[in-house]
């Protein structure tokens, strides 16, 4: 899968969401436009995982710092628009201590106080325990699967951010809306990682796990844009 099949893919995922918040907004279209760039610029250069350095973790982190520049530029300063960009630098951090393996759990970290960041801002009403039950059965299936092929003292940290990531799933399918669908992509790219790393190599992993991420964080983000209040320039 070439860049440009990889950009289309991206654009794809996310074109709709972006069509409906940047009509009457076009400081919304100006302002994600470095983020696009920066999807771009990392998908053409496509720096080798084998070649770790603080220059393919800042290409990594690129689009995820352009989104919280984004959040800053075209939404008021209100709680819910700063826990958004507090998931935001916690995923950028994530990012970067998985450019270098030894720091996996470090990123893990990183990502699972992303997802408490993404679940405080969605909320904890309306409770809906239905669709809970039926994340964490999906999750115990999954998980089956996964564990079996972990080291023992993965098993305990894999366990725990499985269920911080199944937990904010399940707020952002009860919220709806563009945060429903950056849900279900994050969960993705995660299953996609996590049965890449500790089960099998899948072909094109890299391509997927990176192209469902991005898109994740951007429709995650775009949820700040539902409530009126836009800023003008």
């Amino acid at each position: 899968m070439d860049a440009r099949k990889e950009g289309l893919l991206l654009k794809t995922l996310f074109s709709d969401q972006v069509r409906t918040y940047a009509v009457g907004h076009p400081q919304v279209r100006r302002w994600l436009v470095p983020f696009i760039l920066a999807c771009s610029f990392y998908f053409l250069l496509w720096i080798p995982e084998d070649q770790p350095s603080w220059v393919s973790a800042l290409v990594k982190c690129l689009p995820i710092l352009c989104l919280v520049v984004f959040l800053w530029a075209v939404t008021p300063c209100r709680s819910y628009s700063w826990l958004l960009q507090g998931a935001l630098v916690c995923s950028a951090v994530g990012d970067a201590c998985l450019i270098w393996p030894e720091a996996f759990l470090y990123g893990m970290a990183a990502f699972s106080a992303a997802h408490l960041f993404y679940l405080r801002a969605f909320g904890l009403s309306p409770l809906q325990p239905g669709l809970l039950l039926s994340i964490m059965l999906a999750s115990l299936i999954y998980y089956s699967f996964l564990l079996p092929h972990l080291e023992p003292d993965m098993v305990l940290p894999v366990l725990a951010y499985g269920l911080i990531l199944s937990s904010m799933l399940w707020r952002s399918l009860v919220r709806g809306g563009s945060a429903g669908w950056g849900g279900v992509l994050f969960t993705i790219s995660d299953g996609v990682l996590a049965w890449n790393a500790f089960i099998r190599s899948l072909p094109f992993a890299r391509h997927v796990i990176m192209t469902t991420y991005y898109a994740a964080q951007l429709l995650l983000i775009l949820s700040g844009l539902r409530s009126p209040g836009l800023k003008t320039h």
